[in-house]
């Protein structure tokens, strides 16, 4: 009996011994993980299609007069006091819920009322139909300026996968212009892109090594002031930031 008592408080002695020296560790640096893990997803970093992370890079890393923006799409006025400048993909889920959200309502409160100018800049990485709908809707700013983001909000109203799988190939863009966007000849704007494939393919390309040489590496992302947001970032956090310009 005593024998017994004697192994079973040996075995005890060595389960606690293998707890203090492996599992407590390991329950410590799982711990940690786990709040490292809250950190990021709860903060973020910097916004990819498919996440809509969100983030602020430092004051210090970017500034709004270095952004190249001639052009760039753009709407409002402009000699607008405050710039905004706009990395997106027309496939990007987050960039459709961001221009839901935010977008619209910036529009009436500070485009429309001559505080902000918003320059589109692309960043297509989602495929051949991104680099279509791209190379489509600067067609459109070339000959139909006014109409330019009447065309953008129906791409993202149309939008529905990511890559090319659907909507967002040129015949469906101008299926959906003819019938969507009044005042623009699709076929004409087909015709001008074909023309000017070669140069608005540069354009793009350099909209997209102009946002990565600033730190943006996926959409939305945007730079107001010294500010870079990425992700789907709230209307409130981006308005905090034009407010702030025009102090």
């Amino acid at each position: 009996m005593l024998g017994g008592l004697l192994t079973d408080k040996a075995h005890m002695d060595t389960n606690s011994s293998f707890m203090e020296r492996y599992l407590t560790p390991i329950a410590v640096l799982l711990g940690a993980l786990i709040l490292a893990l809250a950190y990021v997803y709860g903060h973020g970093t910097s916004g990819t299609a498919g996440t809509g992370t969100t983030g602020t890079q430092p004051a210090a890393t970017v500034d709004i007069k270095n952004v190249k923006t001639d052009g760039d799409p753009f709407i409002g006025d402009p000699n607008a006091p405050v710039t905004m400048a706009f990395w997106f993909d027309y496939q990007c889920p987050f960039c459709k819920q961001f221009d839901t959200t935010v977008t619209t309502q910036l529009y009436t409160n500070y485009v429309k009322t001559g505080k902000l100018r918003i320059v589109f800049k692309d960043f297509q990485f989602l495929g051949q139909d991104s680099l279509a709908a791209a190379e489509f809707a600067r067609g459109v700013w070339e000959l139909y300026p006014d109409q330019f983001y009447t065309l953008y909000q129906a791409m993202f109203a149309a939008q529905d996968q990511e890559g090319d799988q659907g909507f967002c190939d040129q015949a469906s863009i101008v299926t959906m212009t003819k019938a969507q966007v009044p005042g623009v000849d699709a076929d004409k704007v087909v015709a001008l892109v074909a023309e000017k494939k070669s140069a608005y393919d540069a354009a793009i390309k350099a909209d997209y090594d102009d946002g990565t040489s600033m730190g943006v590496n996926g959409t939305p992302a945007m730079i107001i002031g010294t500010q870079l947001l990425s992700g789907a970032q709230q209307y409130a956090s981006v308005t905090a930031l034009i407010d702030a310009q025009l102090k």
